[in-house]
C-alpha cells in the first residue's frame, strides 16, 4: 500500500537519480516518467527510450488503448515538450477485467508504457514533458490526472532493467498464421440463421495446456468490439473464440475491414492485423 509520505520520499530519490520524474498522484495512483538506456553500440539516429509509469493501490486497476465493455483509455499529451519530434507510445499486453457484469480490458497493478523518443536535433538536450488523463477503478472509477517533466540525456539509467521487462510484454507484430507457437492460424466472418449480426471467428494456436485470452478492435476509435469468448470445436493444437460484430459505426462496411487482434497466452503475447472477408 502506497502511503503520501512514501511518494514523497520516492519523488525526492528520483529526481536525485535523474532518470525519472516527480511521482505525481496520491496514496492510490501516482504517474511518473521514466528514462530508459542507450544500449552499446546502438545506432545514433535511434530513437531514446523512456516510459511512462503508474503506480496502483492494491484492488485498483486502469485502462488499455480499448477499454473493452467499459472505462476509458489513458490519454498522453506530450505537446509542451522540447526538442522533440515525435513520442511513440507503446503497449503492454493487458489482461481481462470483470466490472459489474461487463468486461473491461485493463492492468490490474503497477504499469509501465514504454515510449520511442524521436528528437527534432540530436545534438541538442531533449526535454520531455507530460501531460496524462487516465481513470483509475476500484468499485467505482475516478478520472485521474498526472503531469511530468524530465530531461533525456541517453545514458545509463537505473529504471532500464524494469523498462525492458515492459517491453517484454509488448504483442509482437505478426501476419496471420505467424508466430508460434502462439499464432492467430484462421479469421472467419459467419452470417448465422437468424442472428443480427454477422460473428467472426478466430482459432488460435498456442503450446499444449496453456490458456489463452484474445481481444479485438476495429480499424478505429469508434469501433467498439466486444472480447471474443472461448467457445467449442477448435481443431486440434489451437483454441477457438468467437465475437459478433457489435459496436460497428453506423453504416461501416464489415466485409474488407481490417480488425486487430491480441492474442495472450502467459508471459507471451502477439498482435495480428487482418482483414474481415
Amino acid at each position: 500500500m502506497l502511503s503520501a509520505t512514501s511518494l514523497i520520499a520516492g519523488a525526492s530519490d528520483a529526481t536525485a537519480a535523474e532518470d525519472a520524474s516527480r511521482w505525481d498522484g496520491d496514496a492510490r495512483n501516482a504517474a511518473r516518467l521514466i528514462a530508459g538506456s542507450s544500449p552499446a553500440g546502438a545506432d545514433a539516429a535511434a530513437p531514446l527510450r523512456a516510459g511512462i509509469e503508474v503506480r496502483l493501490k492494491a484492488g485498483w486497476h486502469t485502462y488499455w488503448r480499448y477499454p473493452g465493455d467499459a472505462g476509458v483509455p489513458p490519454r498522453f499529451d506530450f505537446a509542451g515538450s522540447q526538442n522533440v519530434k515525435s513520442v511513440d507510445v507503446m503497449w503492454p499486453a493487458p489482461q481481462p477485467i470483470r466490472e459489474q457484469g461487463l468486461i473491461a480490458i485493463g492492468y490490474t497493478s503497477d504499469v509501465i508504457w514504454p515510449l520511442a523518443v524521436v528528437p527534432l536535433d540530436r545534438g541538442k538536450p531533449v526535454t520531455l514533458r507530460l501531460k496524462l488523463d487516465y481513470a483509475v477503478c476500484e468499485k467505482l472509477c475516478v478520472p485521474a490526472q498526472g503531469k511530468a517533466e524530465l530531461a533525456l540525456a541517453g545514458g545509463a539509467s537505473s529504471r532500464a532493467g524494469a523498462l525492458a521487462e515492459a517491453q517484454a510484454r509488448l504483442p509482437k507484430k505478426v501476419a496471420l498464421g505467424e508466430g508460434a507457437p502462439l499464432a492467430v492460424t484462421a479469421v472467419k466472418v459467419k452470417n448465422e440463421a437468424g442472428a443480427a449480426r454477422p460473428r467472426v471467428i478466430v482459432d488460435v494456436a498456442a503450446p499444449k495446456g496453456t490458456a489463452v485470452t484474445l481481444f479485438a478492435e476495429g480499424p478505429t476509435a469508434d469501433w467498439a468490439l466486444p472480447v471474443p469468448a472461448a467457445i467449442e470445436g477448435a481443431p486440434a493444437g489451437s483454441q477457438r473464440f468467437a465475437f459478433d460484430l457489435d459496436g460497428a459505426p453506423p453504416g461501416a462496411e464489415c466485409r474488407g475491414t481490417l480488425v486487430t487482434l491480441t492474442a495472450v497466452a502467459g508471459k507471451e503475447a502477439i498482435e495480428v492485423t487482418t482483414p474481415l472477408d
